[in-house]
């Protein structure tokens, strides 16, 4: 899509995760992060560095991927093009219900075996160790 004359662009080739969607000018790119199990954005990076447009620039566009149509219009796009969420062998927080980096380690945080993104039903679905059924995140 386009805000205020920018492209805002979920790229299909040679992508990598986390999840992400580029947005700016000839002069920066800014990239920005999003996630399949919580509907927060943020500003991964800007290059390059002294090109960097304002911060209030940068949030106005954080904030129009945070637009619910956008946001799912970016997750079917990613999901579309690399068939991944980015969270496999992650560790899951059952009582939390968060995802938890491998240095924060909680004892009760379980390892994603499997996750899959359910365009239709707008939904991923966890396959945690150890468990026999399901975890789904509406979102």
């Amino acid at each position: 899509c386009s805000h205020k004359g920018l492209v805002i662009a979920i790229l299909t080739r040679n992508e990598h995760c986390p999840p992400h969607a580029h947005a700016g000018t000839d002069k920066w790119e800014a990239r920005f992060e999003f996630s399949f199990w919580h509907n927060s954005v943020r500003l991964w990076d800007v290059v390059p560095a002294q090109n960097q447009p304002t911060a209030a620039v940068l949030e106005d566009l954080r904030l129009a991927i945070k637009m619910p149509t956008h946001l799912r219009r970016a997750r079917e796009i990613w999901w579309s093009s690399s068939q991944t969420v980015c969270l496999v062998n992650q560790l899951w927080d059952v009582q939390a219900d968060e995802i938890v980096s491998a240095k924060d380690r909680r004892p009760e945080a379980t390892v994603i075996e499997s996750a899959r993104f359910d365009p239709a039903a707008y939904k991923t679905v966890l396959h945690l160790a150890g468990q026999t059924g399901s975890l789904e995140i509406l979102l």
